[in-house]
């Protein structure tokens, strides 16, 4: 530094004052870069340690990528899907009906508003606040984080309680923790059931199971006055729950829970405050279900018309029948609505790793402690459900719970099994969390093992092309369109229902909310776009109006006994019927039923007030059966040549 000579010799002090800015200035630096660094270090090492969500982030990325490229012509599940509850719900919004009191839902000749689904839960309000298809598709990922969510909160909860130790040194221990293995696990645990492609109006139900029973753990140990926030969370626990295919089961568990350790637990102070914690989970729970499904317990309660229900016929087995139905549900899951695709990976390392446990507890001759460990407690009420679920078709088994229970007549109580896929892949989460425990202290590279077969559990998930895989179906669809090969069989979403086919129809006729019925197609079509139908799909409405309906569609049940049995032991489908067909109503782009002849009593449905008649068939014998056709309409983006006909 080059300084003009002053006499005062003051200079010596600029050069000085100059150098400690420079100084402190360097030092500030420093400390910002370490700062910087320091909290680079704490980024990666965080992302080391909560890895999993790296995939998982990419899934999610990936299919609301699809679905927004693919957008109406997504292939969705259709049947009790697209023919049932999405048709619902757009029929409630088309006719503001969603929080209507005392009102008449435009279906099944005006039915009830109370019993179709309620308005306060996650999924109702989805499809009351979005468009159709954006609340199905939300309702998708909403299920899935749900899923992740509560995994990682049950599993870092059962940690702590040390439900899930290993005898492991403490050197092998700290690694576990290290890498925060039970967390990543248990996200990846969450994400492999959260994709299950289970019945999909209950996906938001199926995969709050866990939460539940994360509020209930952390219930039991909370200090006293933070129980009351528990409580409130089970309260409001319902708004992610159903209560016929889960609450009363949920209720019913607890009860059996609150029972066994009553009388089998000790009298000390703390044993009785959990179990008093216990019964007043129990009560809010319930309060929750009677809050949030008023309307269905109002219809339980105070409705006393007789319903469909009562003359259901229920499938009845042998004892050796009922034996392979408890072994397939054990292996497969409960057909469409219920497949959890477990038979692949995470059947063979649940029942290994089960052997290898009990064998180790048998030669250690630790009984006690057998029959205390959380997997076999799983097992064990796995192996409850299915059998319950094999006993519901023991006709006698089945008449003395209804005795025992009468509101329980006509209810599938078989539901149990619902809860075996939270079962199967929670256990298969414990199973790999311990065997990598084990892996870490005695052969630390084969570690990576655990992440291997998790990761095979997830593809095989996304790869099986059961029912209601939507986004497996969808990503086929859109490779099949960008290939420039012809369309498959099956309808889109947008296809399905074929709004401006429907409104054009509407136009041509001068609709005004006039009462109609579907021939060919499911009558959700016609519900979805706006038209009240004498016919519908619905497991909850009167007998009386079954009565009614099958005078209309006699002459067909008297030739077709196939349809006959189906509408008389059933009745939830109070379709129009064919008279020498299996089924007409194929939702198809190929349809092999262009024309023919319909057997239905004319007057029986001029009584139901039905004026016109919308087909996918050309009827060739409509003059015969009153019938006048008005238009006939077909667009090049409709799979459907609707026909439309007057009856007069």
């Amino acid at each position: 530094m080059i300084l003009s000579p002053i006499p005062d010799g003051t200079e010596r002090f600029r050069d000085a004052d100059g150098r400690r800015v420079l100084r402190q200035g360097w030092k500030f630096m420093k400390s910002i870069r370490k700062e910087q660094q320091e909290t680079v270090q704490r980024k990666r090492s965080s992302i080391r340690r909560h890895w999993a969500m790296i995939p998982a982030a990419l899934f999610l990325l990936c299919a609301a990528a699809l679905c927004i490229l693919a957008g109406d012509s997504a292939q969705i599940g259709i049947a009790d899907n697209l023919d049932l509850f999405q048709a619902q719900y757009q029929m409630l919004k088309n006719t503001k009906t969603f929080f209507a009191q005392g009102a008449a839902a435009p279906f099944l000749h005006g039915v009830s508003r109370d019993v179709l689904p309620g308005e306060l839960s996650v999924e109702a309000l989805l499809y009351a606040l979005l468009p159709s298809l954006a609340a199905y598709w939300t309702m998708y990922f909403f299920k899935v984080i749900l899923s992740m969510a509560s995994f990682v909160l049950l599993m870092k909860e059962l940690e702590k309680k040390g439900c899930l130790r290993e005898k492991i040194s403490g050197e092998a221990m700290e690694q576990v923790r290290e890498r925060n293995a039970a967390w990543n696990l248990a996200l990846l645990g969450g994400l492999a059931y959260g994709i299950l492609n289970l019945f999909p109006s209950f996906g938001i139900s199926f995969a709050s199971i866990p939460l539940l029973v994360w509020m209930l753990l952390r219930l039991e140990s909370a200090e006293k006055k933070q129980t009351i926030w528990w409580f409130a969370g089970i309260f409001c626990y319902p708004l992610v729950s159903y209560f016929s295919y889960f609450g009363i089961f949920l209720l019913g568990y607890l009860l059996i829970t609150f029972l066994w350790k009553s009388m089998a637990g000790s009298v000390r102070a703390h044993r009785v405050q959990a179990d008093v914690r216990l019964l007043g989970a129990l009560c809010a729970l319930a309060a929750g279900y009677v809050l949030c499904e008023y309307r269905l317990f109002r219809q339980m309660l105070l409705g006393s018309e007789a319903t469909i229900r009562d003359t259901m016929v229920q499938t009845s087995l042998s004892g050796k029948e009922i034996l392979q139905w408890i072994w397939d549900v054990l292996v497969n899951g409960v057909g469409m609505h219920c497949e959890s695709v477990h038979r692949f990976v995470v059947l063979p390392v649940c029942l290994l790793y089960f052997l290898i446990l009990n064998a180790g507890y048998l030669r250690r001759r630790e009984g006690k402690r057998a029959r205390r460990d959380l997997y076999n407690l799983c097992v064990l009420v796995l192996l409850f459900n299915s059998v319950v679920y094999g006993l519901y078709y023991l006709e006698p088994f089945r008449s003395f719970v209804e005795k025992l229970l009468p509101p329980l007549k006509g209810f599938q109580f078989s539901r149990t099994a619902f809860f075996n896929p939270f079962l199967w892949y929670g256990m298969f989460t414990i199973a790999l969390y311990r065997l990598y425990c084990w892996l870490t202290a005695h052969c630390r590279k084969a570690a990576a093992l655990t992440w291997g077969l998790m990761g095979a559990a997830i593809l095989s998930v996304l790869l099986y092309g059961n029912s209601y895989n939507d986004l497996l179906h969808t990503a086929k669809s859109e490779a099949r369109k960008l290939a420039g090969l012809s369309k498959e069989n099956t309808l889109s979403y947008g296809e399905f229902y074929s709004e401006d086919l429907f409104r054009e129809a509407c136009r041509q006729i001068d609709y005004d909310g006039e009462w109609a019925a579907a021939y060919g197609f499911h009558p959700a079509v016609l519900e979805y776009n706006g038209i009240s139908t004498v016919d519908g799909y619905l497991g909850f409405y009167s007998q009386s109006y079954k009565e009614e309906f099958r005078g209309v569609i006699a002459p067909a049940l008297s030739a077709n006994e196939g349809a006959r049995l189906y509408y008389d032991e059933w009745g939830a489908r109070c379709y129009l019927y064919s008279a020498d067909q299996p089924t007409i109503v194929e939702a198809v782009r190929n349809y092999p039923h262009p024309e023919g002849e319909i057997a239905m009593d004319p007057e029986a449905l001029q009584e139901l007030g039905c004026r016109y008649l919308f087909s996918r068939i050309r009827i060739t014998n409509a003059t015969e059966k009153g019938l006048t056709l008005l238009c006939t309409c077909s667009s090049e983006e409709s799979p459907y040549v609707l026909y439309v006909y007057q009856v007069d």
